[in-house]
């Protein structure tokens, strides 16, 4: 079984001699098969048991086949990557790079790890895009009943389609390899045994400019004599519904799925057979009636196939697959890791409606799928599974917010005593499931939830006293889970799921925070990068189908926060240099547009501080700030380029927008026109203001806060600003009254109703109303649970200063507080682990860090009680291994190295 989401191990201390490398990574992942690159990153992270322990130096050697092909030499450097630096890699060829770190005091540890290369050039691929030919296809509708009552759109979908190619090996198997990838989903099988682990393979991307293609190994499951290979092939988002689209059929890049695979197989004597897509296969359709990823899927288990993909089947009215050719201009190697199946959640409730129907509720929000066991059923009775977030108040399934996804599977029975159903091509976002049509009882043990998501590995943790902020972390989590599917999208229940900018680039910070996100946010950057505009704007969604909308403050600017964010993040330069260019387009439009820099003209879409409550934040100030905070980071990227003449006039034009924002929108007494809360806290958050105007506008933001009885109106643009902002200026008891409210509108008001994912709308449910608007009303989403930055970073105080990059330069600043007796986070650096936890009690505060190798440390250590550290005096005065650089009754501010510290102050 599948286990739950959470931080790996790291070497424990205790059983640590010296300094440790672990978690290593090629191209930032673990183990990789088919990188795309002959000149890969290597990275790694540190453990040491021992305080002031760094990396002295480090050296890395890359193997083929046990010969050196590159040597990096002893370097004296405390960088915890290193570009490959030899001889450009083959492609589809094995490598182990063996990594030895040295410490200050000469003792050397050693670690190893491995990736493999894919196919780097166009003419390695013998492969043809192979289809479905309906003219010679006798078996496009079984001679069978068709026993689901399908829907209107679900009555356009074309059933997946079975491929096959069957092929003699006359050596045995030294490797064998199999590159594969589809316009639409596929999955593979290889000897009657599926190929790896992946699911909605190979995810979304701009399709008419990259297709990623899949590497697995296969070496354990051929053998000498017949083999066969196969793959089910789906319509995914290549064929299928996508967004809101209503038309008969989607189509928005093709018309019918293709599939395209190579298998690449190595014998003992050097010799090589390739068996790849062509006519040579053959296919059929089988028991998946129809799979589509918002409208749900169909199973008749009568017209399973049997063994298919296995040796020895009888395929002889199967017919040929059609031959589209080897065009492979699109195609490139996977670089972020896919959707899997990371964890399975049992139900925790069933209710009976009435006979054969009943509502399952697995008690968490989630994006997946439900696995079935049918007890029971007569040949031919058919089930029906409906899904859907929320329960109406008379107990029947909430389905008005899914729009037109019908979200709805149907499995008929072959009539076996125990049958088990789970679709394979569709995805849904829920809680709850409607199973009508079940033979005799449903219990919980029948039905499980199985989570599907981007399987980005866990980079974080927090907790804290309070169960209610614990539950809101819960919430945001779960919320990321249900939208990194494959894309940063905006809800995956409803029929829209689009890789929406502004909720992506507001929540990256609180994602980052979580999980390791720099390779999913790369490759959909990698989209946002083909869709930009020859004038330099950028769509609303990424990847770029539905909306005619470019250029659209707070979304288009994406093109510069993403990539600066990740550098920032994670440390890898060439996420700038990738960007450069599109970063320089996009400030150039809007600046072209607006010569008087305040940001009216081609605002596209102009969504505002989208879903604020009750306000209406002046759309010119949220736009011109956001042309200061890109033109901003278009500048720092510069610097870090080395471009010191774009930096230069970058840098100017920044300060020269800020001058005109002032002029433009912040009176004498710091009113910010509108005077909203995000109007207040963009300015505040983006330095746009003298030093001398800051009080003064924060002074309005409180005020604003106070009228309304301490309570927020931020919506996207502003709800990321809020916290931060007021603990910056002095104010974290205001922040912290706002993160343990439970009125309307708060995070506490969704959490007192039940809510197990952040909700879309501050109002997606109230009280008074009931639900929300059904045209936009999602229960799962991400967007207004960007405060987790935070708790991670104010809270629980693990952040890096303004000059810092990959959290190599730590600020370690806990700000204890509102109802909170103990709080404590982890996080996974690019360097390695650093943890906080502190603590009120028994009269003193306490504060325990973990500070990994390579990094240093500012720690701000408070006290709650002034006057009893003026009379004790501090005792940091004489810490161990810490230098004192600052101290007040209420903080003292300290530097350390790498190590385990344990701090003790008055409460």
């Amino acid at each position: 079984m599948t286990t739950n989401w959470v931080l790996s191990e790291v070497p424990s201390a205790t059983g640590l001699t010296g300094l440790t490398a672990y978690d290593l990574r090629c191209e930032h992942r673990v183990d990789p098969l088919g990188i795309g690159t002959a000149r890969p990153r290597l990275s790694w992270r540190l453990a040491s048991p021992t305080r002031g322990d760094r990396q002295d130096a480090f050296r890395v050697q890359v193997l083929r086949d046990g010969v050196q092909v590159w040597d990096s030499g002893w370097r004296s450097d405390r960088d915890t990557y290193v570009d490959h630096g030899g001889a450009p890699l083959t492609s589809q060829t094995d490598y182990v790079w063996q990594l030895s770190v040295r410490d200050a005091a000469g003792q050397v540890s050693s670690a190893e790890s491995t990736f493999a290369t894919g196919l780097f050039h166009e003419d390695e691929w013998e492969a043809h895009w192979i289809e479905h030919d309906y003219e010679t296809d006798p078996y496009f509708e079984p001679p069978v009943d068709r026993a689901e009552p399908r829907t209107v759109r679900q009555a356009t979908i074309a059933p997946p389609r079975y491929y096959r190619r069957s092929f003699e090996l006359t050596q045995p198997v030294t490797r064998a390899r199999v590159y594969a990838t589809a316009h639409g989903l596929y999955q593979f099988s290889a000897n009657g045994q599926r190929v790896g682990n992946d699911e909605l393979t190979p995810g979304w991307t701009d399709y008419r400019k990259r297709v990623a293609y899949q590497t697995y190994d296969v070496t354990e499951l051929l053998h000498e004599g017949e083999n066969v290979i196969g793959a089910v092939l789906g319509e995914g988002w290549w064929s299928g519904y996508v967004g809101w689209d209503t038309r008969s059929h989607a189509h928005h890049y093709g018309k019918k799925p293709q599939l395209l695979a190579q298998l690449v197989v190595d014998h003992p004597d050097g010799s090589r057979t390739v068996v790849a897509t062509d006519g040579r296969w053959v296919e059929r359709v089988g028991p998946i009636r129809f799979a589509d990823l918002l409208m749900g899927e169909s199973y008749d288990a009568r017209l399973e196939l049997g063994d298919w993909s296995s040796p020895g089947y009888d395929a002889s009215e199967w017919a040929p697959a059609g031959d589209l050719g080897g065009d492979v201009s699109t195609v490139i190697a996977a670089t972020t890791d896919p959707v899997r199946v990371t964890e399975d959640v049992a139900a925790t409730a069933v209710t009976a409606l009435e006979p054969g129907r009943f509502v399952v509720d697995l008690g968490q929000n989630l994006a997946g799928r439900v696995r079935l066991r049918v007890r029971g059923a007569q040949a031919g009775d058919r089930i029906r599974l409906r899904h859907g977030e929320m329960l109406q108040a008379d107990g029947e399934l909430y389905t008005a917010n899914l729009r037109t996804a019908d979200a709805t599977d149907y499995f008929v029975s072959a009539g076996g005593d125990e049958e088990f159903f789970e679709p394979i091509f569709t995805v849904h976002g829920f809680r709850y499931v409607e199973v009508d049509g079940y033979p005799g009882e449903l219990t919980a043990e029948d039905v499980t939830g199985r989570v599907l998501h981007s399987d980005t590995p866990v980079a974080g943790r927090f907790e804290c006293s309070d169960p209610g902020v614990n539950q809101l972390l819960s919430n945001i989590r779960w919320g990321q889970r249900g939208n990194f599917v494959s894309v940063p999208t905006d809800c995956p229940q409803r029929d829209e799921r689009l890789g929406w900018t502004a909720d992506a680039q507001i929540f990256l910070p609180t994602a980052a925070y979580q999980a390791d996100v720099l390779t999913f946010f790369e490759n959909w950057f990698a989209d946002l990068a083909v869709a930009q505009t020859d004038e330099g704007a950028i769509p609303d969604v990424i990847p770029h189908v539905i909306t005619g909308r470019h250029g659209t403050p707070a979304w288009a600017d994406a093109a510069t926060i993403v990539p600066w964010t990740l550098y920032r993040i994670y440390g890898d330069e060439r996420v700038l240099r990738t960007a450069w260019p599109v970063m320089r387009r996009w400030v150039d439009y809007v600046h072209r547009a607006n010569p008087d820099l305040i940001w009216r003209n081609r605002t596209s879409g102009h969504y505002g501080d989208w879903l604020q409550v009750g306000v209406q934040t002046d759309r010119d100030v949220l736009a011109t700030a956001y042309f200061a905070r890109s033109v901003e980071f278009t500048a720092a990227t510069a610097r870090v380029l080395g471009l010191a003449d774009e930096a230069a006039a970058y840098g100017e034009l920044r300060d020269k927008i800020a001058a005109a924002f002032v002029a433009e929108f912040v009176d004498a007494e710091g009113k910010v026109r509108g005077e909203t809360q995000t109007g207040y806290l963009l300015p505040l958050a983006f330095g746009l203001l003298p030093e001398q105007a800051e009080q003064a506008v924060v002074k309005h933001l409180i005020a604003d806060l106070e009228s309304r009885g301490r309570s927020l109106t931020t919506g996207f643009a502003g709800v990321a600003l809020l916290c931060p902002i007021l603990t910056k200026y002095g104010y974290a008891e205001l922040a912290y009254d706002l993160l343990h409210d439970d009125r309307y509108p708060s995070w506490g008001y969704s959490i007192k109703h039940g809510a197990t994912t952040i909700w879309e709308r501050w109002d997606g449910w109230t009280e008074e109303n009931g639900f929300g608007p059904v045209a936009m009303n999602s229960f799962n989403h991400y967007s207004l649970g960007s405060v987790g930055e935070w708790l991670y970073g104010d809270v629980a105080g693990i952040s890096q200063s303004p000059e810092s990059i990959g959290f190599r330069d730590l600020v370690i600043k806990p700000r204890p507080g509102g109802r909170l007796n103990w709080a404590e986070a982890s996080y996974d650096t690019p360097t390695g682990r650093v943890t906080t936890r502190w603590q009120q009690s028994d009269g003193t505060l306490t504060l325990d860090v973990t500070i990994p190798p390579g990094a240093d440390a500012t720690i701000h250590i408070p006290t709650t009680n002034p006057e009893a550290t003026k009379e004790s005096g501090h005792p940091l005065t004489q810490a161990k291994d810490v230098t004192v650089l600052d101290s007040t009754p209420d903080t003292t501010i300290c530097r350390t190295g790498s190590g385990t510290y344990h701090f003790t102050t008055p409460a």
